[in-house]
């Protein structure tokens, strides 16, 4: 399956992790961190903002959108801010499935409910990628 993890920066360990975890099972992640640079992470908001205008900015833009909206399974890892809950609503609207990694300051109101399925932990999430797999493998479609 081709899988996007929409998080923030400062998750950038942990969505490493989770990538290494998730190809080892066989699965493609599209990943924002290999795209970008993370190095942007620690820019102050003057240095970011010139970074968000300029081409590069706009290319991590385009690649993070085509990839949120076009993948087999978003997966939301928080809590996160705006760009990772437009990535999930972006997803939301064009029918791909979202799973949450549920963290215990998430912010979120009503739109949590684009997440299909929020888990306690990484074993449980890991273990519902794959069912989900194992599904869409069976019944031999691409559809969710």
């Amino acid at each position: 399956m081709r899988i996007y993890i929409a998080a923030s920066w400062k998750h950038q360990h942990a969505v490493e992790m989770l990538t290494e975890r998730l190809e080892q099972a066989g699965h493609e992640v599209l990943s924002w961190l290999r795209e970008g640079r993370p190095e942007e992470a620690f820019l102050s908001q003057r240095e970011l903002a010139h970074v968000i205008h300029s081409e590069a900015g706009r290319s991590v833009f385009s690649f993070c959108a085509a990839s949120a909206t076009g993948a087999d399974l978003l997966i939301y890892l928080g809590p996160s801010g705006c760009d990772a809950w437009a990535e999930v609503g972006a997803a939301y609207g064009r029918g791909v499935p979202i799973f949450g990694l549920l963290a215990k300051s998430e912010e979120v109101g009503l739109m949590r409910h684009m997440v299909r399925i929020w888990h306690q932990s990484v074993g449980e999430l890991l273990e519902a990628v794959s069912r989900l797999d194992s599904r869409k493998r069976d019944s031999g479609t691409d559809a969710p």
